[in-house]
């Protein structure tokens, strides 16, 4: 009998509680006037639907909402969204204090890292160490590297000629190389690989399912991290191996620089890293471990990975797949062309207007980010009519506002026209945002944007591509891996021939 009440008043309590729980957020939680779906207002389990159930399908999901519920809804017990782009210039700014949201920042497991850190001021002075690494001044000084290995992907694609290649996966394996031996001064080659590491390629972009799960499973990450690495070797497939393996010649290689960059004397290519800028910062001890190093290594280059090969898969597809579009390009790029067989540098290919607007294009169908991007201010914001209250997470997505219909004419076309007049140009003003904006502004968009008009320019000089068996919606959104997920994937295939000009 005893027992039996016992179990009783367990669940009366258990249905109390989450009765309780569940009034309070529908009727009384400060967020519980902000329209939306009631089932996101009770639980995150909403969003695990289509996080983990789906696949990385909220941001779709995100979008579906804001048609029915307006341009400011709840999308959770505790975040709004916001889908106006006028409202970006007010959540994404230099002043003020900003935080990132810790509950989804927390999930990569790099809390110490620059990018995934979520408090303001630890993040503003991780920031200030090494954006001078990342200055335009620091990357135009050192194209050379981008030069380098675009000359050694030419050199493979020629020889290649006449024959059908993954164009895609050679994109992955320039962007790996350039952010490997950019940031940590070490060549990985991965060009020179037969396959150009595709195995690699496709497990770098399946690392949001991790993310996403551990959003909601908070144990999951750190339990896939605690196994160790020789019992993953044995359970992975052949891409997670390639994952893995590079992860471990990463933290040796770091472990190597970080040691060299502490010496009374570093050589020039000690100097001209990431972990040199770290070490002889300002920063303090604790930031200068091997641990936090490596964290800030290891998402740095990851970020500079599938971003920008995202961008230019998709930029190469639409260039030659458009007759008017390729001829249009090749024209430009040959008024600037000399007599000199040195390459064009890359200050006068920033001066050519329909390449730029060809990049933009690019960028705005696939900017580096597909979720959103939520922020923590200790003021109150305002939209419209509404008072955000401090503390309130609140973000906006890039890639909603960038196929925007409003703004974006005929959205989902791959137009580069409408970058070339005064209304597009305006929109780049204030609604075009590829590495976001404000306080948490992409620290490698100079490198981004070198590599794309350096790569771009080679190839339409230099060669043909017939795309094969790819249509554009494989390069669109198919799910949020915080990254753009694609049906392509780091799959383009091309025809190769060479072209002479």
């Amino acid at each position: 009998m005893e027992s039996a009440i016992s179990w009783r008043m367990l669940v009366g309590a258990v249905i109390a509680y989450y009765g309780t729980l569940v009034f309070y957020r529908l009727f009384l939680h400060p967020l519980s006037r902000f329209p939306g779906p009631k089932l996101a207002a009770i639980s995150r389990w909403y969003e695990a639907y289509y996080d983990v159930v789906l696949g990385g399908q909220y941001t779709s999901k995100i979008a579906e909402l804001h048609r029915t519920y307006g341009p400011i809804i709840r999308i959770s017990p505790y975040e709004l969204h916001v889908i106006d782009p006028a409202f970006f210039e007010t959540l994404y700014r230099t002043d003020g204090r900003w935080h990132k949201y810790s509950w989804a920042y927390d999930a990569f497991g790099a809390k110490g890292s620059t990018i995934f850190g979520s408090d303001h001021d630890a993040h503003k002075a991780r920031r200030r160490a090494i954006a001078p690494f990342f200055s335009k001044t620091n990357v135009i000084a050192r194209q050379y590297l981008l030069r380098k290995n675009i000359d050694k992907l030419c050199q493979r694609i020629s020889k290649l000629a006449g024959s059908t290649f993954n164009l895609g996966a050679a994109i992955s394996a320039f962007t790996r190389d350039n952010a490997n031996e950019f940031i940590v001064g070490k060549a990985y080659n991965e060009l020179d690989l037969e396959d150009f590491g595709v195995g690699l390629s496709i497990s770098s972009q399946g690392a949001g399912v991790f993310w996403r799960t551990t959003k909601h499973i908070r144990w999951f990450g750190p339990a896939m991290r605690a196994m160790p690495i020789d019992w993953a070797m044995k359970m992975a497939d052949e891409g997670t191996k390639s994952f893995l393996r590079y992860l471990q010649q990463s933290e040796q290689d770091t472990r190597d620089t970080l040691a060299a960059a502490e010496s009374s004397s570093p050589d020039n290519k000690i100097r001209n890293t990431m972990v040199h800028a770290i070490v002889h910062s300002d920063l303090p001890p604790a930031d200068k471990t091997f641990n936090r190093v490596f964290e800030e290594v290891a998402t740095v280059t990851g970020a500079g990975f599938e971003t920008t090969a995202n961008t230019l898969r998709l930029i190469l597809y639409h260039v030659y797949s458009n007759d008017e579009i390729l001829q249009r390009l090749r024209e430009e790029i040959a008024s600037v062309t000399t007599q000199s067989t040195e390459p064009i540098q890359l200050k006068k290919l920033e001066q050519l207007p329909y390449l730029t607007a060809i990049l933009m294009e690019g960028m705005r169908l696939s900017p580096a980010v597909a979720s959103r991007a939520a922020r923590i201010t200790d003021k109150d914001l305002f939209y419209d009519n509404w008072r955000i209250p401090a503390g309130t997470p609140v973000g906006m997505t890039t890639l909603l506002m960038h196929t925007d219909e409003k703004v974006y004419p005929d959205p989902m076309r791959f137009n580069p026209d409408r970058w070339m007049d005064s209304i597009g140009q305006g929109a780049a003003a204030s609604k075009f945002a590829p590495f976001s904006r404000g306080t948490r502004i992409c620290l490698g968009m100079h490198l981004a944007w070198a590599e794309m008009y350096l790569l771009l320019t080679a190839l339409v000089q230099h060669f043909t591509f017939t795309i094969k068996g790819t249509t554009a919606g494989d390069f669109e959104l198919e799910k949020d891996n915080f990254g753009i997920g694609t049906k392509a994937g780091c799959n383009l295939m091309a025809q190769v021939t060479p072209y002479e000009g």
